[in-house]
């Protein structure tokens, strides 16, 4: 068991370590499989077929097997590295360290969003956009939507969404009647002062490639989604008589008869259940 940490604290040896790992992946093209399989299973309410990466109770176990299958490709090239996580309620702003030139890079320019520092930049040679929904080759951000502006969630914010004991309910989706932890964690029960629109905010905050299906052409997609697993784990330990649901398949007469997954249920692509995951101890820690 290895140990995920908060960006902020780490050393910037172990920034350097991060970013030539993510890079080098880049470079073999082994990235590229996680770009493509988000936007796969990146399914709305109005498709059709199993919805399993988001609008859907799916949306947290998913994620943290995604996640955990990217960090592992990154122990094979540095088997010190994890996957560190960026607290939202508290480096709030693009001056924050994250966004320096050592680390992630900083926000995109006024004319076409293209980062223009770091790493990740285009103009670095190492950050090629191959399989975005649009034709830039150069990753883009605009952070906190200038045009319309967008803040960070705060703090108490999330401790909105923390505070709510049931997992999921019915209808399972991103309707606003799904009044669940997830739903309001994940972000598409749109108001704030119910403790929603989280997790989807901090994407549109970031902006650029971070509001597609292909989110994760920013690596700071990474960041943000294991911070969203340390908070299942705040929840989970918030809430212990509390469980995934739904616990059993939906009945054929459900509206949403297979499209959801339950907890015993394998989750494509892989075919890993929820029940399997539940607990991130197995895997790692957090400090």
């Amino acid at each position: 068991m290895y140990t995920r940490r908060n960006q902020r604290n780490l050393t910037s040896s172990q920034r350097q370590r991060f970013v030539e790992a993510v890079v080098e992946l880049k470079r073999t093209g082994a990235y590229e499989k996680y770009v493509t399989t988000h936007a796969q299973y990146f399914a709305a309410d109005g498709e059709t077929g199993q919805r399993v990466a988001h609008m859907a109770p799916s949306f947290f176990p998913w994620h943290r097997y995604f996640v955990l299958l990217f960090e592992r490709d990154l122990q094979l090239l540095d088997s010190k590295i994890t996957v560190p996580y960026w607290d939202w309620t508290v480096d709030r702003g693009k001056n924050a360290a994250l966004w320096g030139p050592d680390f992630m890079g900083g926000d995109g320019r006024d004319s076409d969003g293209q980062v223009m520092t770091g790493p990740f930049a285009y103009r670095s040679g190492h950050w090629t956009i191959t399989n975005g929904v649009t034709t830039e080759r150069y990753l883009t951000r605009n952070m906190g939507r200038p045009s319309q502006p967008i803040a960070l969630p705060t703090a108490a914010e999330l401790d909105g969404a923390l505070r709510t004991a049931v997992y999921d309910t019915a209808p399972w989706n991103s309707a606003p009647s799904t009044q669940g932890f997830r739903n309001k964690m994940e972000g598409w029960t749109v108001s704030p002062a119910k403790g929603g629109y989280l997790h989807n905010r901090v994407h549109q905050w970031v902006g650029g490639h971070m509001v597609s299906g292909t989110s994760p052409n920013d690596p700071v997609f990474w960041l943000h989604h294991s911070f969203m697993d340390l908070i299942w784990v705040r929840w989970q330990r918030r809430h212990p008589s509390s469980r995934y649901q739904p616990q059993r398949p939906l009945a054929g007469r459900d509206p949403e008869h297979g499209r959801v997954i339950s907890s015993d249920e394998p989750m494509p692509p892989w075919g890993v259940r929820p029940s399997q995951i539940m607990d991130h101890r197995r895997f790692y820690t957090y400090e």
